[in-house]
């Protein structure tokens, strides 16, 4: 769990996710960036009605972090499932790193 994102600004629109297909992604490879959950976002039935049905999430220097869903995430945690599909942001394909001088 981090505070933040520790990844560059990708100014991602709704639409531009949307263009990205889900993938599976296991649980325990995602770090979230949030240290707050709201309680009656996890409890809700209805809390994909207005978003995405997939999480976002950010690779960033090897690590997948979680932006958008982590009620999502917490939820399958709690059915005891081990992937959930997730709409992945490349930021290591996008913008790779500098060679070392």
């Amino acid at each position: 769990m981090r505070e933040g994102r520790p990844y560059p600004e990708h100014n991602m629109s709704t639409k531009d996710w949307a263009m990205i297909p889900p993938r599976q992604i296991r649980l325990d490879t995602l770090v979230t960036t949030k240290r707050e959950l709201a309680l009656d976002a996890l409890l809700a039935d209805d809390s994909t009605f207005y978003g995405d049905l997939f999480p976002h999430a950010v690779l960033w220097h090897g690590e997948m972090y979680l932006e958008d869903g982590l009620h999502r995430a917490l939820r399958a945690a709690l059915q005891q499932r081990t992937v959930i599909h997730v709409r992945v942001l490349d930021l290591d394909a996008l913008m790779p790193a500098e060679p070392a001088r």
